[in-house]
């Protein structure tokens, strides 16, 4: 039987490391974020279907997350609406990716995997986690990223230490070769392969 394991944590906590290691592994990898990316990309599966409700939020042949913040930001029940025609795209995109990968363990890079109820259908969760205080120190870093923006973020996220307290895989990313180690192992594990 195929393990369906989701990957989550915070911003700032390394999910996007740590999915690459596990491609860098072979494991094929479904990323939630790269998905939404490009259905809203030029020709993507959203444009139209969003354009038909939402005509400004099209600039270029694709829709523009910029316009769509504003109009979230106008009306609440943009979002409702623009989630309406997004996620059924998303669940269909994912459906494809696990028809077409027959690999013992696939992983599910998904940012709001518990609150989105994700961990419903997947069979089990690795969450990536560092201390607050690097994990602010990594945010603070990216250009452009004020105090203000970190923590309307962190707002918007369940915290840390409720992720962790769900998860029933925790991965530290403070060091790069004891993260890529702990990937490798836990693969084996999961697997039933010996440690890479």
């Amino acid at each position: 039987m195929r393990h369906l394991l989701g990957l989550t944590g915070s911003i700032g906590m390394g999910k996007s490391t740590t999915a690459q290691m596990f491609r860098d592994e072979d494991v094929p990898v479904w990323d939630a974020d790269a998905c939404v990316h490009a259905l809203y990309d030029r020709d993507g599966a959203a444009v139209d279907p969003i354009g038909a409700k939402f005509p400004d939020a099209i600039v270029d042949g694709a829709v523009s997350r910029n316009v769509l913040k504003h109009l979230i930001a106008e009306d609440s029940a943009v979002l409702a609406a623009i989630e309406a025609i997004v996620h059924p795209l998303v669940a269909a995109d994912r459906q494809e990716f696990l028809k077409n990968n027959k690999a013992p363990l696939l992983v599910f890079d998904i940012p709001l995997l518990f609150e989105t109820k994700a961990d419903a259908w997947l069979t089990s969760v690795l969450v990536v986690s560092v201390p607050g205080d690097v994990q602010k120190q990594r945010v603070m870093a990216r250009p452009g990223m004020t105090e203000a923006q970190f923590e309307a973020m962190m707002a918007k996220q369940m915290p840390d230490a409720e992720k962790r307290a769900r998860a029933d895989h925790i991965i530290e990313t403070l060091d790069m070769d004891d993260t890529r180690a702990a990937v490798r192992h836990l693969i084996g594990e999961l697997t039933g392969a010996a440690d890479a």
